[in-house]
């Protein structure tokens, strides 16, 4: 099995076909919304946004490639453009006759650009929660710049992965992070291997900032790991992009979810633009 699994996804490159945690259908679907997850979660993070979005929508929400119970091969390299073509492959076998609303949390959001830059023409709007957007060009400041600091912080925690594993159930007791969130000693190598190849070495915000969809950014007033400077940027170099603040952190929690559900319901009413 592992030998066929290399031939068909290492060697021929197909996409992996990956596990859909909802699909729920709708009888008159107005518009259909996937949802993908951040790191260390899965589609379970998005359980209450679910339970709140209108019935005449249809809701999908995936399991990323190294989470939940989609494949988790130990020699792939997760970055956003594979997880991209795995998500894409997965809805086309699921079959859709709308453009999609895509909503992603954390490095969800970046494979939801990577789809918008991809496959223009199936994506209707972009809903970016905590998106993980960082400015490769340094600029000479008398402060540690932020972005430089962020994923020197992350290279600590590939160099450590025992501390996050150690940390992680005191983060879900504390509602730091949701209850999907799922860190052990097992998965941990490929939570660092997503770290690495989605958010540090990333084309995000500069992909973000060339999109011609039209893009709603949500970012917690409290979050430690988003840099708004970065999406003040964004939306001063792109007309299509909105930034809405929410009284939130970086998960998808409290004034969140409502935020999310208004998001979606507002670009489900928008009639369909080029």
């Amino acid at each position: 099995m592992h030998m066929l699994d290399s031939l068909l996804h290492k060697y021929l490159r197909i996409p992996y076909r990956l596990h859909v945690y909802v699909d729920r259908k709708a009888k008159k679907t107005k518009a259909t919304v996937v949802l993908l997850h951040g790191m260390g979660n899965s589609g379970a993070a998005w359980d209450a946004v679910v339970e709140k979005l209108p019935a005449d929508i249809r809701v999908i929400s995936i399991d990323l490639l190294g989470f939940g119970q989609s494949p988790s091969p130990r020699w792939l390299k997760y970055s956003t453009d594979i997880q991209a073509k795995a998500v894409m492959s997965t809805l086309l076998r699921l079959g859709f006759k709308r453009q999609l609303i895509i909503v992603g949390h954390s490095m969800g959001s970046l494979v939801a650009v990577e789809l918008a830059k991809r496959y223009p023409l199936w994506v209707k709007a972009l809903i970016l929660c905590s998106p993980p957007l960082y400015n490769e060009a340094q600029k000479k400041t008398i402060l540690p710049d932020q972005n430089m600091v962020l994923k020197n912080f992350y290279r600590m925690m590939q160099k450590y992965p025992k501390n996050l594993v150690d940390i992680a159930p005191l983060a879900t007791k504390l509602k730091i992070v949701g209850k999907a969130f799922n860190v052990t000693a097992e998965n941990v190598d490929i939570y660092m291997g997503a770290l690495e190849a989605s958010i540090v070495s990333q084309t995000g915000y500069k992909d973000v900032q060339r999109i011609q969809k039209p893009v709603q950014l949500l970012h917690g007033a409290f979050d430690p790991v988003v840099i708004k400077k970065n999406l003040d940027t964004i939306v001063a170099m792109n007309p299509r992009v909105t930034l809405q603040v929410v009284v939130a952190g970086h998960e998808l929690l409290g004034a969140y979810i409502p935020a999310v559900v208004k998001a979606v319901s507002r670009f489900a009413d928008t009639p369909k633009r080029p």
